[in-house]
C-alpha cells in the first residue's frame, strides 16, 4: 500500500473468498484505512507473520468464532443452565423460608425490591458478562496489561450502577407501597434504602468476581464464555442476593429498636464511596462510555422489575397464594439466563460477522418474525431452538427438587404442573424473539447490545414470569385447584 510502511501488503480479493464489511482497520501511524475485508473461509495472511486464524476488525484483530453445531452448544449450555437453575431453586427456598420472618411482615415493601435486586444480575452482572465475553472473543482480553485494564474498570463500574440502582430501587419500594396504603413511615423508608444500597453493593462485588473468573478460565479452555458465564452468574446470583437482602434487611430492622443512626450510617458509607469507583471507572475508554451513557437500560430494568416486585408483594402477601414465593425466583431465573444467553451470544456474532455499529445497512434487516427467529439456518437460530428446548425438562427437573425438599406451600398436581410448565414456555418464547428483534435493532442504531439489551430482556423476563406465574395461582384458585397446606 502507498504510504505504508508497517510491512502488511494490500489484499486483492480471491475468488472464492466470502466477504463481509466489518469497519476499518487503522494504521497504528497514519490511522489511515488499510482494509474493509473480512475474509471468512481463506486467509490472506496465512503463512505470514500474523496467525491464520486472525481476521481484520475495528478494534484490532479478531479469532475466527469456532464452528458450533446444535449438539455442541447444548453440551456446552446445559451444565451451566442446570447449575443456574439449581442456584435458582435454593434462592426460591430461601425466599419461601425468609417471607415469614419479621421484617418481611412488618415491612411488605421489602418483597418490592426482591426482583428489582435480583434483577441485578441481569442489569449489571449479566452485562458485565456479556461485555467481557465479547471482549474475549475480539481479543481484547489477550495481553494481561489490556486484561487487567478491562477487569479493574469493569469492577469500578458495575459498583457505581449497584450504588445507584440500589438507591432507586428503594425509592421505587418505598413509592409502589406508599400509594396503595397511603401509609408513610421515615423509618421504614431509611431501612428499605440501607438495606437496597449495601445488598447491592456487597452482591455486584462478589458475583464480579466470579464472573472475571469464570470469563478467563472458559478462553484458556476453549470454551465460549458466551454460553457458561451468564448462567454461572445466575446460579450464585440469586442466592446470594437474597440471602444478603434477608440478613442485612433482618439486622438493621433489628436496630431500629435500639438506636436511629445505624441505617443512615450504612447508606452515608456506600454513597460516599461512589465518587471513587467514578473516578477509576473514568480512567478506562470502555467503561467511561458505558459510566456516561449506560444509565437508561440499568434504569428503566429497575423500574420494569420494581412492577413486577409490586405483583410479587400483593400476591404473596394473600395466605392464599403463600406456595407463590418459592416459584418465583426459579420461572424468573430460568427466562432471564436463557435470553442473556442467546442476546449475549448474538451480540458477540454481530460483533465479529456484522457491518461495523450503527452504519447504514445495504440490505437492511426486517423485523423478525417467530418462524424466521426459531426456525433460520444460521446459528442463531439453532442456539434459540437449543434453549427453549431446555426449558421443559429443565424446570421439570427444578420442580422435582423442590417437590423432594418438601419446599413451598403448593401440591404439584398434574393441573399445576399443566398451567406452570405453559406460563415458563410462553415467557421464554417471548423473551428469545424479542431478543433476536432487540440486540439487532440496537446493534442498526449504534448502541451495544452488550451494555443495553440484557438489562430490558432480563427486566422483562421478571416482569412476564412473576405476572403469569401469579396469573396461574389465581386461576388455578378460580378452578378449585387449592391446596390443604397452603400458607402453612
Amino acid at each position: 500500500m502507498k504510504g505504508c510502511h508497517c510491512g502488511i501488503r494490500q489484499i486483492t480479493p480471491q475468488k472464492g473468498m466470502s466477504h463481509h464489511l466489518v469497519g476499518y482497520h487503522k494504521h497504528k501511524y497514519s490511522n489511515q484505512c488499510l482494509y474493509q475485508i473480512n475474509p471468512v473461509l481463506s486467509c490472506p495472511f496465512h503463512d505470514s507473520h500474523l496467525c491464520s486464524i486472525m481476521r481484520i476488525y475495528k478494534l484490532g484483530y479478531i479469532k475466527t468464532p469456532l464452528k458450533e453445531t446444535s449438539f455442541s452448544i447444548g453440551l456446552q449450555v446445559v451444565l451451566p443452565f442446570l447449575l443456574a437453575g439449581f442456584g435458582t431453586v435454593a434462592a426460591g427456598m430461601v425466599l419461601d423460608i425468609v417471607q415469614h420472618w419479621t421484617v418481611f411482615t412488618e415491612v411488605t415493601e421489602v418483597f418490592i425490591l426482591v426482583p428489582a435486586l435480583l434483577g441485578l444480575k441481569g442489569n449489571l452482572e449479566m452485562t458485565l458478562a456479556s461485555r467481557l465475553s465479547t471482549a474475549a472473543n475480539i481479543g481484547q482480553m489477550d495481553s494481561a496489561k489490556d486484561m487487567w485494564k478491562m477487569i479493574v474498570g469493569n469492577l469500578a463500574l458495575i459498583q457505581v450502577q449497584a450504588t445507584v440502582v440500589g438507591f432507586l430501587a428503594s425509592i421505587a419500594a418505598v413509592i409502589f407501597g406508599w400509594i396503595p396504603e397511603g401509609n408513610f413511615r421515615l423509618g421504614h423508608a431509611i431501612l428499605l434504602c440501607a438495606s437496597s444500597v449495601a445488598t447491592a453493593f456487597i452482591a455486584s462485588l462478589i458475583l464480579g468476581i466470579i464472573m472475571i473468573g469464570v470469563i478467563i478460565a472458559s478462553r484458556k479452555v476453549g470454551i465460549n464464555p458466551d454460553n457458561v458465564a451468564t448462567p454461572i452468574a445466575a446460579s450464585l446470583g440469586d442466592l446470594i442476593t437474597l440471602s444478603l437482602l434477608a440478613g442485612i434487611s433482618t439486622g438493621l430492622y433489628k436496630e431500629l429498636e435500639f438506636n436511629d443512626y445505624a441505617n443512615p450510617l450504612v447508606c452515608a458509607v456506600f454513597v460516599a464511596l461512589t465518587p471513587l469507583w467514578v473516578l477509576i471507572a473514568r480512567r478506562i475508554p470502555s467503561t467511561r462510555e458505558v459510566l456516561y451513557s449506560g444509565w437508561e437500560p440499568v434504569i428503566i430494568a429497575m423500574a420494569i422489575s420494581s412492577v413486577g416486585g409490586l405483583i410479587l408483594d400483593k400476591t404473596v402477601s394473600n395466605p392464599n397464594f403463600a406456595g407463590m414465593a418459592v416459584f418465583t425466583p426459579v420461572i424468573n431465573g430460568v427466562g432471564g439466563n436463557l435470553v442473556a444467553v442467546q442476546a449475549s451470544r448474538i451480540s458477540t456474532y454481530l460483533h465479529m460477522n456484522g457491518i461495523p455499529m450503527g452504519d447504514p445497512d445495504p440490505n437492511p434487516r426486517k423485523c423478525p418474525t417467530p418462524c424466521t427467529s426459531f426456525f433460520g439456518s444460521n446459528v442463531n437460530s439453532r442456539s434459540a431452538r437449543v434453549l427453549f428446548l431446555l426449558v421443559a425438562p429443565g424446570h421439570l427437573v427444578f420442580l422435582y427438587t423442590i417437590n423432594s425438599m418438601q419446599g413451598g406451600h403448593t401440591t404439584l398436581t398434574s393441573i399445576f404442573i399443566a398451567f406452570y410448565m405453559a406460563a415458563a414456555l410462553l415467557q421464554v418464547l417471548i423473551l428469545l424473539y424479542l431478543a433476536d428483534w432487540m440486540v439487532h435493532w440496537m446493534w442498526s442504531r449504534g448502541m451495544n447490545p452488550d451494555n443495553f439489551s440484557i438489562p430490558y430482556l432480563t427486566a422483562l423476563g421478571d416482569l412476564l414470569g412473576t405476572g403469569f406465574l401469579a396469573l396461574c395461582f389465581h386461576v388455578l384458585w378460580l378452578i378449585g385447584d387449592r391446596d390443604t397446606d397452603v400458607g402453612d
